[in-house]
């Protein structure tokens, strides 16, 4: 996935999992760029009587890096804080909850919201209140109009929400981890198999979203609004991060923790399936642990993708060309790690420079698309994935399809792609969940009343 349960450790710490990143000019705003920093995996519906919340004791993140030194220049941090109004009951909400102010609703969640350059801190907002989870239509009655009421402008043109949302990555999870087993492709893997649609995993699982929409001007290194692309001033660079305090202190017979120290970072994210896919299960907590700019170290896997050796083996024949080139992958560097320098696609650039680091590399200056295609840039849409990243782009589709080869020629002409690159997927596209047209623009959460039962085995 994405970067659900990516890591070990982080596998643990679901509460602090930064699951998804996105960014990209607002289709609806388009003076204005949408950053979506995405936590707690794979939410059942039916998450009582303790419904899912963000953490109390975790430093959230949202780094942008506009002079492609691979390290933040903005820093948005977000901390959270629970309420209780009555210890003395076991339950969420005591009744209906009209409002996200009702008395009914027990558990409540507030926050504050930090903006950060260099030394300068500028609180921008404070005790802004999420909305309650998806519970049912006895509880939660009218589920999309309280989420609502948790949109928050914070002046200077900035609009904030933070609560939960239907989780907007789709991918077949239980065909690709069988063994790479893609169901397009399956009777090219398994001769007993019949070609079948992919099974969208996260299918009305929820996550919890912190969406930040921000004035271009005051994601700019100069504070000007890009208008040309072709511009390297026109490109961010955007990565998503949680942090715990260095050390905890449990007491005992309290059930109460003390906590300490300076902020450590244990999970971030910037390109989809980078953690997932190209670092390797040994490196994969330390990954989580270093900033953007020391990725370097991680070249080698980029240049040499594991998952591009396991694919001939995996359908033999399919792919011969992919098989027998053992060139470092400089496409993949440039997607993942650079940005792509001008030249090279035309009329598009997104490079940030010569530091390798793992970051969304936005080109505000490219207006949103008025057909948006979900294979965004290797689909004919510039507006999309790898050019920042939209909530319903199919970034699954193509990154399978750029370690397949597919994007090779960008670098080397003479390469010939097989067949199989330009097919490859796993069956999946966004028809497959829902989103909404507005911010925060990912689909409105299932409730855990209303959630389809599994079919009889």
């Amino acid at each position: 996935m994405s970067s659900h349960r990516e890591a070990p450790a982080i596998s643990q710490d679901p509460v602090a999992d930064n699951t998804d990143t996105y960014a990209f000019v607002s289709p609806d705003d388009p003076g204005t760029v949408t950053i979506i920093s995405n936590y707690l995996p794979l939410e059942a519906p039916f998450g009582g009587p303790n419904f899912f919340e963000f953490g109390d004791d975790v430093l959230y993140e949202i780094h942008i890096d506009n002079n492609g030194d691979g390290k933040p220049d903005i820093t948005y941090e977000f901390r959270f804080a629970t309420e209780v109004r009555d210890p003395g009951t076991f339950l969420y909400n005591t009744g209906p909850i009209a409002s996200i102010s009702s008395a009914n609703w027990n558990r409540r969640q507030f926050y504050s919201v930090t903006r950060v350059t260099g030394a300068k801190r500028e609180l921008l907002a404070s005790h802004l209140a999420c909305p309650p989870c998806n519970i049912g239509p006895a509880s939660t009655p009218k589920y999309a109009d309280l989420a609502a009421e948790a949109v928050h402008s914070i002046g200077a043109g900035h609009t904030v929400f933070a609560g939960q949302r239907l989780d907007g990555f789709y991918v077949d999870l239980g065909s690709i981890f069988d063994l790479g087993d893609l169901r397009p492709f399956q009777k090219l893997h398994i001769a007993s198999m019949a070609d079948a649609h992919g099974v969208n995993a996260t299918h009305e699982f929820g996550v919890h979203s912190i969406a930040l929409k921000v004035p271009k001007p005051a994601l700019t290194a100069n504070g000007s609004t890009p208008t040309n692309p072709s511009l390297a001033g026109s490109v961010i660079g955007v990565w998503t991060a949680a942090s715990r305090r260095r050390s905890v202190i449990r007491e005992a017979g309290t059930g109460l923790n003390q906590e300490t120290g300076p902020w450590v970072q244990i999970s971030r994210l910037g390109n989809p399936l980078f953690n997932e896919v190209i670092v390797p299960i040994g490196e994969k907590d330390r990954w989580n642990a270093l900033p953007a700019a020391q990725d370097g170290q991680y070249l080698k896997y980029v240049q040499h993708p594991e998952l591009a050796g396991l694919l001939p083996v995996l359908y033999p024949g399919v792919f011969p060309n992919l098989a027998a080139l053992s060139a470092a992958r400089a496409d993949l560097v440039a997607v993942l790690l650079t940005g792509i320098p001008s030249g090279i696609v035309p009329g598009f650039q997104n490079y940030t420079g010569t530091v390798y680091a793992d970051q969304l590399r936005l080109n505000m200056a490219i207006p949103p698309a008025k057909s948006p295609k979900p294979l965004g840039l290797i689909g004919g849409d510039a507006a999309g994935f790898p050019n920042g990243r939209r909530v319903f782009d199919d970034v699954v589709t193509v990154e399978l399809r750029a370690i397949a080869g597919a994007t090779y020629p960008l670098v080397d002409k003479t390469y010939k792609p097989d067949g199989a690159a330009a097919l490859i997927t796993d069956g999946l596209g966004p028809n497959d969940t829902r989103y909404l047209s507005h911010f925060p623009y990912l689909g409105t959460p299932q409730g855990g009343y209303q959630t389809t039962p599994l079919a009889a085995a």
